[in-house]
């Protein structure tokens, strides 16, 4: 590709959607790349709020190294912030020309801007309007066709939850249900998960069996316990928000407004799997007779184990950013700016590794991935269960001589 940094003189980094561990790593990876080619990086404030109304800002914060130096790469969040905006949505029908208009006034050439599906969308519909913009790819949910900034900062946060509370489970006797983020896929239940040997794993790929589900639970359950010298032990499982109920409907908040892209808050996941558990430990006469036998049994007070529900919900995506999102974040900025350079637009950054900078067609790349159900029967015949019966894992045999797809 041509070197066309000549015409490249000011770029602008915007951050979308919603926060996660790696976008400071996207903002850093691109101001200090496009300092070293001579560009001058800005931030854009709170998302395409910020880049609707930015022919109202009288300046914007330039990343030199200066200020480069007063957040890090290690922790999550944005330094640029975020928000949730549809600029297709916005009522007014010279949106578009007072986007141009903004970037006009502050000289900018370019936008590199971090999001997931949503963000994605707006890049393509942007670009589709000549607005000069690329996609760094970035959602905790792991969904899009690319790897994401923030998938394993989160699930790295939801495998240390879920190994911290079995303190708390062991210590009550409790069956703990964990529900986390990830909306419609169930990437980081399913990792975060399997990371923490949780003994259940619920995902929206799967629809779930609540009596094999309470079966195993039990099973595994009494197991500990009355294995223990000092009668102690818990189960785990861990939730996706995006959990179906045993009818396949998804599990909303009706009442609540959808956002500017059309969905609605995901509620009661962890709730709904509670309930279904307690029914059917209230009516299990096993229950009664291990309470007995474990000397834990108390009329009327103490008559069944307790299962209690946990929502860490935020925590998952906040605090510090792992090391693979790190580097990945810091790659795909870099990888904008040199995309940017040569006028290539209106793509997503894949990756930049051994030189190469990698990339494809945003429309594309934004394409919902689900969690692959060969990959939930693997581990099934390790003994992990996901609510259903278990599927033997089919595995085929493949040599490559391609090199291996790694986030760094």
């Amino acid at each position: 590709m041509a070197d066309q940094n000549q015409n490249l003189k000011r770029i602008g980094i915007l951050t979308s959607g919603g926060d996660c561990g790696g976008l400071n790593g996207v903002v850093k990876g691109a101001a200090f790349t496009a300092l070293h080619h001579g560009i001058e990086p800005c931030l854009i404030p709170n998302g395409y709020a910020g880049l609707y109304n930015l022919v109202d800002f009288d300046s914007l914060t330039v990343l030199n190294r200066e200020r480069l130096e007063k957040f890090h790469v290690y922790l999550a969040g944005s330094e640029a912030g975020n928000s949730r905006v549809k600029v297709s949505k916005i009522k007014d029908e010279k949106k578009y020309e007072r986007i141009q208009a903004g970037l006009a006034k502050h000289n900018l050439d370019a936008v590199v801007i971090a999001g997931g599906d949503d963000t994605g969308s707006v890049v393509v519909d942007l670009a589709g309007r000549g607005i000069p913009c690329l996609h760094a790819p970035k959602t905790m949910d792991l969904d899009l066709m690319t790897y994401s900034v923030g998938g394993d900062s989160t699930i790295n946060r939801i495998a240390d939850f879920a190994r911290d509370l079995y303190t708390t489970g062991n210590t009550h006797n409790r069956i703990i249900v964990m529900e986390v983020f990830g909306r419609y896929a169930g990437h980081t239940a399913f990792r975060g998960g399997i990371t923490a040997e949780a003994d259940a794993i619920l995902i929206p790929e799967v629809l779930v069996d609540f009596d094999l589900l309470y079966k195993h639970l039990r099973d595994v359950f009494l197991r500990r316990v009355s294995g223990s010298d000092h009668r102690a032990g818990s189960a785990m499982v861990i939730v996706a928000e995006g959990l179906r109920d045993a009818s396949g409907k998804e599990l909303v908040d009706e009442s609540a407004p959808a956002d500017s892209f059309g969905h609605k808050p995901l509620m009661g996941a962890g709730k709904y799997v509670v309930n279904e558990l307690n029914k059917r430990i209230k009516n299990d006469p096993e229950i009664k007779k291990f309470m007995q036998a474990t000397g834990q049994f108390v009329e009327s007070v103490y008559e069944v184990p307790e299962v209690r529900e946990i929502r860490p919900g935020h925590l998952v995506r906040c605090g510090f950013t792992s090391a693979v999102d790190a580097n990945f974040g810091l790659q795909v900025g870099a990888g904008a700016v040199e995309l940017a350079r040569n006028k290539v637009f209106g793509v997503t950054v894949v990756g930049y590794r051994e030189g190469v900078v990698e990339y494809m067609d945003c429309a594309a790349a934004i394409e919902q991935r689900f969690v692959d159900t060969n990959e939930v029967a693997m581990y099934e015949a390790m003994g992990v269960c996901f609510g259903r019966k278990p599927e033997a894992p089919n595995a085929k045999l493949q040599k490559t001589t391609d090199k291996p797809v790694r986030p760094y």
